[in-house]
């Protein structure tokens, strides 16, 4: 997995997660509390998903075939997808359903390990806040100088890391809930407040998995370079002499670090053949330096004809990345 992956965000969070799951597993088996369960249900489905991101990352470098000929990386996409529906069914919906059915048949926790469920919490908390501080520290290795947090998660094209930081702050944010219908239930007596406290983390979870579900979904319809980097392709071609105008440019991103460029341009019509070939290789060349993420480049040479070639937008023909 390359570098944008955030591979080392990934391991954390793993590691994270199977530590918690297990603490969370016991506390929950000596407490009864049903905040604990549905936090530990929430580590498992998390374990699992860093492991699904791993195995979508090493299935997308496998060379391209005849099946495939540009090759596999939107496996990375349709995993973190998968990711997606993980979290929504085994995290959300069970947490959800968890605490329905404590809200309708309440019981107290275990007087004798009152005490276990916020040590267990707060230890997690800690952990969970480690993996968070990666997966910041390898997203602000790609993220744009003064690119808000919430644009990255928009407009990244390497799905792992924003899958890694929802999921850290997901834990983080289902932690606190569980920590405060735990600590609620055993100040007051009243078990109502820790089935609240799983249904607000089984909402939580639901909410972050629609999110990544939409964002990873346009990945997989297919989405092409960010205005930046649209603007850059353009300078490119029209930055040396060999074309009139570019009549139309598409773009697609083929997995998360590699984007297809095809353009359409215009040239002298009594340029011989040799140099329209090096023409073009020039016009790679540099379209490949200013954006190095460009690795396939298609430019089909052509004579401009305004009574047959209309001049509209370049918006009309580039395919816009998601806001």
């Amino acid at each position: 997995m390359s570098a944008s992956g955030g591979s080392k965000a990934i391991v954390a969070a793993f590691l994270a997660n199977l530590g918690i799951a297990l603490a969370k597993f016991l506390a929950w088996a000596l407490s009864g509390s049903a905040s604990m369960l549905a936090e530990a249900i929430h580590s498992v489905a998390d374990s699992g998903n860093q492991l699904l991101l791993m195995l979508g990352g090493r299935k997308a470098q496998r060379r391209a075939d005849r099946a495939h000929p540009f090759g596999y990386g939107r496996e990375r996409y349709v995993y973190a997808f998968v990711v997606s529906i993980i979290l929504f069914s085994v995290g959300g919906l069970f947490a959800i359903y968890e605490g329905v059915e404590k809200l309708t048949n309440p019981h107290e926790l275990d007087k004798t390990w009152w005490w276990l469920p916020l040590v267990v919490l707060l230890i997690a908390i800690g952990l969970e806040s480690f993996s968070l501080r990666t997966a910041v520290k390898e997203s602000n290795l790609v993220r744009d100088r003064g690119q808000s947090w919430r644009s990255f998660v928009r407009r990244a094209k390497a799905p792992e890391l924003p899958v890694v930081l929802l999921e850290d702050v997901g834990a983080l944010t289902g932690l606190t809930f569980a920590l405060l219908g735990v600590g609620l239930t055993l100040l007051t007596g009243n078990p109502l407040f820790d089935a609240l406290g799983t249904v607000m983390i089984g909402v939580l979870l639901v909410l972050i998995a629609i999110v990544l579900g939409v964002e990873t979904k346009s990945l997989l319809v297919g989405e092409g370079a960010t205005q930046a980097d649209e603007d850059r392709i353009v300078d490119a071609i029209t930055d040396g002499p060999e074309i009139e105008k570019i009549i139309h440019l598409k773009t697609l991103y083929l997995g998360p670090d590699e984007l297809m460029v095809a353009a359409k341009i215009a040239l002298n019509a009594d340029k011989p053949l040799r140099e329209v070939a090096d023409d073009i290789d020039a016009i790679e060349s540099r379209i490949r330096e200013a954006v190095p993420v460009a690795r396939v480049v298609y430019i089909e040479p052509d004579v401009y004809r305004p009574a047959i070639d209309p001049e509209p937008s370049t918006d009309v023909f580039v395919l816009k990345s998601s806001d």
